[in-house]
């Protein structure tokens, strides 16, 4: 029998709708960051309370009965209006105010996030920037379940329900062990990654499937899912395997001056006619209405890719 007195709370709402969408309760727990019996917890408490059975429990798989699936629709609309109440009340005290959550991938992060962080502490004191680093399918993931607000990725994603606002393109260069035949070149075409062992970044992260679209561009053989030189995590450990002469890698422009001061490092440019080059921007929910915060911030991040740029031209004159 339904409790007539009962109001479900938005933290059960949100445990069903978690389960609903992913059909296992570890995963569920682990995404709401809270314990299985906990989650199980306020599960029962809510199909107790409405006198439906929302999910069937067995030992191989999790169910959504008729009257979950029915139900389930109005439990999302209800998440998401509070969603909307708690980011109008933020906006309401003016742009960029508040707790805002940003996800951005890690061949971004170390480039220009100390002048974001310079920038909103000095033009937005009133803002809590929150930082998660992580690769694209995370953040993607991560942006869909609400755990953070809006990502910096690159373009463009193809999911429907999330807006995509491009911030800037920016050209790939070579990076070469400085006694390399292509090194200190400025008009490179994209048959020199024929002449090159790469050097990719592990699965997962955006620049290693960028670096073999242009491979793929030119009929370049991609190394070799097996070869161990393809697990490094970061830029900086490439770097170390180019300055050994395990290699060569492409590294996006904001990234030079970080990444390639290292003796033994030797950096080279394509041609200005020859297309490399990545889309970077941001992204977030369609149902969001902290618009207005998203272009503020959109134009802080364009600002630090500049100076990151800045940077990189210093560089090159040097070099």
């Amino acid at each position: 029998m339904p409790n007539k007195e009962f109001s479900p709370t938005l933290s059960q709402l949100r445990t069903f709708a978690t389960v609903a969408e992913n059909r296992h309760f570890g995963t569920a727990a682990t995404k709401l960051g809270i314990s299985q019996p906990s989650l199980s917890q306020a599960l029962v408490t809510l199909e107790q309370g409405l006198g439906v059975q929302l999910i069937e429990r067995s030992t191989r798989k999790v169910i959504v009965t008729a009257a979950g699936e029915q139900l389930l629709p109005y439990a999302l609309a209800t998440l998401q209006a509070a969603e909307l109440f708690v980011t109008e009340s933020r906006g309401s005290t003016g742009t960029l105010d508040g707790v805002l959550t940003l996800g951005i991938i890690p061949t971004v992060a170390p480039y220009i996030l100390p002048d974001v962080l310079r920038t909103t502490a000095a033009e937005y004191p009133n803002l809590t920037l929150r930082i998660v680093e992580e690769q694209t399918n995370h953040l993607l993931q991560q942006l869909r379940d609400g755990q953070i607000d809006v990502a910096m990725i690159a373009l463009p994603t193809n999911v429907s329900s999330l807006v995509e606002k491009p911030l800037y393109t920016e050209r790939m260069a070579v990076v070469v062990n400085d006694q390399h035949e292509l090194a200190d070149r400025h008009d490179l075409s994209l048959d020199a990654l024929h002449d090159v062992e790469l050097l990719l970044l592990d699965d997962g992260h955006c620049l290693r499937d960028q670096v073999l679209e242009l491979c793929r561009r030119v009929d370049r053989q991609p190394p070799s899912q097996n070869s161990w030189v393809t697990r490094a995590a970061s830029l900086s450990t490439i770097m170390q395997l180019v300055v050994a002469r395990f290699g060569a890698t492409l590294v996006p422009e904001s990234a030079l001056d970080a990444e390639c001061r290292k003796p033994g490092l030797s950096v080279s440019y394509f041609s200005a006619d020859v297309q490399a080059d990545r889309t970077i921007g941001l992204v977030y929910r369609a149902s969001s209405s902290r618009g207005d915060d998203y272009e503020a911030l959109g134009a802080v991040l364009q600002r630090a890719h500049e100076a990151a740029l800045e940077r990189a031209t210093d560089f090159r004159a040097r070099n």
